[in-house]
């Protein structure tokens, strides 16, 4: 397996630098689902489809089993370019908006892919290898929920590639993201001076969320925000419509229904002041549900170890947060968030990789997989 990463490890950011010119913005993968496919059919992968909700499934040795385990890395970024962006390879660092959240997994699911093919491994009670859709987002997790829909009852447990070698997600946060909308009057600004402003009324809105005293139930969190708006005509015109993105998020079931309480107070109390307010769910991330949390300790214990081992860690921190995992994890079926590089600046145009983790990350990759469904 060494020399297998050995021998691929320029191969891998070769790859890693394709999928990074092929912009992915969630619901729009369609060109990296095609190249992922492609690849895989290209290093002899058999069986390798694309779904309606464009995830790219590899299954190995799946038929008539019902104890299936999951790998899955995300093909989306939530980078809205419709056009390639820079990339640049100093020797050190590998820079481009996604390079890390999750292009760097995504390359290194690819090879773990062509190993297994190779070497012939068959997991005994199969594999489903899959390039994701729709992780980011407004993606709203269409692509895991997919897998969920057509795979039901055959999924034992589920491991997303998706991250920093330093931490692990063994518990999600659940989330529910609105468009709020106000309509009023307008009119021109000094003829109509007077009428409701749709930007001011709406900023009413948002003071009154940024007054709420977030639950807290044990070591939960519980968070809010306001994450874009718009809206107006001109400087001289009393805005007639402004929108906003709003969300709030927690580990704690009850606290996700607290949030909730809150939200739809605060638009209750427009309308009922006469407000035209218009609210559209967009986006609705489950928590926790009722899962065998000694198999998700199993699961950390074991991937966590391979990280340590491999990568020359003391410690990698556990801790909740918003990724595929959500759907297993709302199911009760064990599920584990990993990182399989090391970078920084997730989710900003200036993210990075360093260059050296990717093909540890690999060798990574392989040993997890191997772990997991070969020699338990």
């Amino acid at each position: 397996m060494k020399q297998f990463v050995e021998n691929h490890k320029e191969a891998v950011i070769d790859t890693l630098r394709e999928l990074c010119a092929i912009p992915a913005p969630s619901h729009f993968e369609h060109e990296r689902a095609a190249y992922c496919k492609k690849w895989l059919e290209g290093v002899g992968a058999k069986g390798v489809y694309i779904d309606e909700a464009l995830n790219v499934i590899f299954p190995i040795n799946c038929e008539g089993s019902n104890e299936l385990t999951v790998f899955v890395a995300h093909t989306d970024t939530v980078f809205p370019d419709r056009e390639p962006m820079p990339f640049t390879d100093d020797g050190e660092m590998l820079r481009a908006p996604g390079v890390g959240d999750d292009t760097t997994s995504v390359a290194i699911l690819l090879h773990v892919a062509k190993y297994m093919v190779e070497k012939g491994i068959k997991p005994p009670k199969g594999v489903l290898l899959v390039c994701n859709a729709c992780e980011e987002g407004l993606g709203n997790l269409k692509g895991t929920r997919q897998l969920f829909k057509d795979f039901e009852g055959r999924i034992a447990q589920f491991i997303s590639f998706d991250g920093k070698f330093r931490s692990m997600a063994d518990r999600c946060v659940g989330s529910h993201r609105y468009e709020v909308e106000m309509r009023t009057e307008g009119g021109h600004s000094y003829g109509a001076f007077g009428n409701k402003n749709a930007i001011a009324e709406l900023a009413k809105i948002i003071n009154k969320i940024y007054e709420i005293e977030v639950p807290k139930i044990g070591n939960s969190k519980t968070t809010y925000n306001v994450g874009g708006i718009e809206g107006g005509t001109s400087v001289n015109t009393i805005a007639q419509s402004a929108k906003m993105l709003c969300e709030y998020r927690s580990d704690n079931v009850e606290c996700l229904a607290t949030m909730k309480a809150h939200f739809e107070r605060i638009f209750e109390e427009a309308r009922q002041e006469g407000r035209d307010l218009r609210v559209t769910l967009l986006g609705e991330r489950p928590c926790m549900g009722k899962v065998d949390l000694a198999a998700i300790a199993r699961l950390a214990e074991i991937c966590g170890g391979i990280i340590k081992e491999t990568v020359g860690l003391a410690e990698i921190g556990q801790h909740s947060s918003s990724t595929d995992c959500n759907i297993p994890l709302s199911l009760g079926i064990p599920a584990l968030c990993i990182g399989v590089y090391d970078g920084g600046g997730t989710h900003t145009r200036e993210e990075w990789v360093k260059r050296a983790s990717v093909p540890v990350g690999l060798e990574v990759g392989i040993k997890v997989v191997l772990a997991l469904t070969c020699e338990a």
